[in-house]
């Protein structure tokens, strides 16, 4: 298939955001709206494809919180299975990190675990850094230049800066290549992007709801956050898949289903989508830190929308969109300390007369 933005972009308004009103929603990426995970994986497998044949030997892929995490992870796939992926995070754990900002975020701060990292960017001669949108190469830039402070053995690898969509200007691709980094995308655009014009409110309060619902665990031995070998990391996702699709057809589950993920954890939802479209109708997405404005004009992505608390965090906000009803939803997370954000989902769920629920709950096991 041939992308072009007509079937990828969307325009909508950030809400409340002075560093840049508008958002570039795909509709096709599985996180902000519903999309068949087929769809989704297609799209990032046909940009994986593209950096494995420039930059085949590559062994070390970087993917961006909080919307490339998936995509970065497809593109590491792609390359090998023994490929080294790592994401970067705006979550707190125990470790050495490498700090930066991606300044025209709600959430700007951002870090990437450096510890064995020397190590990873010494067994490669290309390294990949993976973003669902390069506008000016600012973020990119920022982690770039702080790891060669740390790491000087990156000043003499090629480094590939991967999106499904480049905007950046011949002065934004110059700036790159002074620091020895090309680029590969899926579409390239050159226009600017302005959303003043719709007229937006803010997504709803959502009433929390306590319900019993349908649980089942999965250990996985990985996590992204610190770094994962890919082939083994997709290996533990199909089983999980293969687990939920069991629970489903124990409870007879017919019509559409809905597969949730939450924030950064993208990936498995994609994966385990893909297990189920084997039985089920299925569509995906996730749940985001993106404030969105909701607006009814013909055309604008976010129809409708909820706020919740964070499934990794009670105290910090987050937001679903364009919920509708589904014959069953299943909710897959990796969070430690999920109660708050459970509740608020599942109530969010309610208002669209969502009943069956259920949810797979992710621990990562770490240093096995």
């Amino acid at each position: 298939m041939t992308y072009t933005a007509e079937k990828i972009l969307r325009v909508a308004k950030r809400f409340n955001n002075a560093r840049r009103n508008y958002l570039l929603v795909n509709p096709l990426q599985g996180k902000h709206l519903p999309t068949r995970p087929t769809d989704a994986l297609d799209m990032m497998n046909a940009l994986g494809k593209k950096v494995a044949e420039k930059f085949s030997s590559a062994r070390l892929v970087v993917g961006f919180a909080e919307t490339a995490t998936a995509i970065g992870a497809v593109v590491a796939k792609n390359l090998s299975d023994e490929c080294f992926y790592i994401q970067t995070t705006r979550e707190n754990f125990d470790g050495a990190f490498v700090e930066f900002l991606e300044e025209h975020s709600h959430a700007p701060e951002q870090k990437l675990f450096a510890e064995n990292l020397s190590a990873r960017i010494d067994s490669t001669n290309e390294i990949i850094f993976v973003d669902d949108e390069l506008s000016t190469g600012k973020t990119l830039l920022n982690i770039v230049r702080r790891l060669k402070k740390i790491f000087p053995a990156l000043n003499d690898k090629k480094i590939c800066a991967a999106s499904i969509i480049n905007r950046l200007t011949e002065k934004n691709l110059a700036a790159l290549a002074e620091e020895n980094i090309s680029c590969v995308w899926l579409v390239k655009l050159e226009k600017n992007f302005d959303a003043e014009k719709f007229s937006v409110v803010e997504a709803e309060k959502v009433l929390p709801l306590k319900k019993n619902i349908s649980f089942c665990k999965k250990i996985f031995t990985f996590d992204t956050r610190r770094g994962v070998k890919i082939g083994e990391y997709f290996s533990q996702c199909v089983e999980l898949g293969k687990i939920i699709s069991e629970t489903l057809k124990r409870e007879k589950i017919c019509g559409e289903v809905l597969i949730l993920g939450t924030e950064e954890f993208m990936l498995p939802v994609l994966v385990v989508g893909k297990i189920l479209e084997e039985n089920f109708s299925v569509v995906t997405h996730s749940t985001t830190r993106s404030p969105i404005g909701i607006c009814g004009e013909k055309n604008y992505p976010i129809r409708s929308g909820f706020k919740l608390k964070s499934f990794y965090d009670a105290a910090r906000t987050t937001y679903i969109y364009n919920l509708k009803f589904y014959d069953a939803a299943v909710i897959v997370s990796d969070a430690e300390n999920f109660s708050a954000g459970l509740e608020d989902l599942i109530g969010a769920l309610n208002v669209h007369g969502v009943d069956k629920i259920f949810f797979a709950e992710v621990k990562n096991v770490r240093d096995l």
